[in-house]
């Protein structure tokens, strides 16, 4: 199942038509605002996995951005970026890339901030993460800032909530999604979920996760970045913004010599 597909039945907040979307947008916008300081100002923002762009064009206002680039594999997200730029009140030259994040050096040109907003890692697995961090330590100036938004899955998750085998999803006026678990791989550390229209129990797809602890996506950033830390929520005060990994300076030397002779499982 396309992850396009996976998204049209479940809402993700970020439809700039949507009165939450456009409350969580504000949100971001004071977040961003708070860390103000630590951001690249007047330069150019990439939004990785970026659907509709509410992260990256939230950061491009607060950055006063003059170039902004959305990056994701689904092409109908994006096509709304616009309608947060007219919501924002800002205009920066607005390039839009249908692609794999994990790609991303080879898709676009330098950058000053990227931001991978909206607790997109499960959707990459160990190997997907570091063929992810070296390619932004890659497009990103020698001063550049990557953010992460996420949540610890192994804590949240894993322990305190307890892994289900059957799960309500979410629910929209005509149907409920639901997803069962239906397998797990040893070598790249993914579980399979299996997603489901209810009522009827109609099967659309099946999509692997990796539940990421916080602590070894830092140990990973520091590896491409030279430096690396969190922002929790009760540092950072904000609702509906999650746990903020901050990475700066990346090291374009050990991204390049990784990416040089790295593979997955074999």
């Amino acid at each position: 199942m396309s992850l396009e597909e996976l998204y049209r039945h479940i809402n993700w907040r970020m439809n700039p038509k949507d009165e939450r979307a456009r409350e969580r947008f504000g949100k971001i916008v004071e977040f961003f605002e708070s860390i103000r300081e630590e951001l690249p100002h007047g330069e150019r923002v990439l939004d990785l996995c970026a659907g509709t762009g509410i992260a990256g064009v939230a950061l491009a206002k607060v950055t006063n951005a003059r170039l902004l680039t959305l990056l994701d594999a689904r092409k109908d997200d994006l096509e709304l970026a616009g309608d947060w730029l007219d919501i924002g009140g800002l205009s920066p030259e607005l390039r839009t890339v249908q692609g794999d994040a994990r790609e991303v050096a080879s898709l676009v040109g330098e950058h000053d901030v990227a931001v991978l907003w909206g607790y997109t890692m499960p959707h990459f697995d160990p190997f997907d993460a570091v063929k992810l961090f070296a390619n932004v330590a890659l497009v990103l100036s020698d001063d550049g800032v990557f953010i992460i938004e996420d949540m610890d899955r192994v804590y949240g998750i894993l322990y305190r909530a307890g892994y289900r085998e059957f799960l309500i999803e979410g629910r929209r006026e005509d149907h409920t999604i639901a997803s069962m678990h239906e397998g797990y791989d040893f070598v790249r550390g993914t579980f399979r979920r299996g997603y489901y229209l209810l009522p009827g129990f109609k099967k659309i797809g099946t999509v692997d996760f990796h539940h990421w602890d916080l602590a070894t996506q830092l140990a990973i950033g520091r590896i491409f970045f030279g430096e690396a830390r969190l922002i929790r929520p009760g540092e950072h005060g904000f609702t509906r913004v999650g746990d903020v990994l901050y990475f700066k300076r990346p090291r374009k030397d050990i991204a390049a010599l990784v990416l040089d002779d790295f593979s997955g499982p074999r």
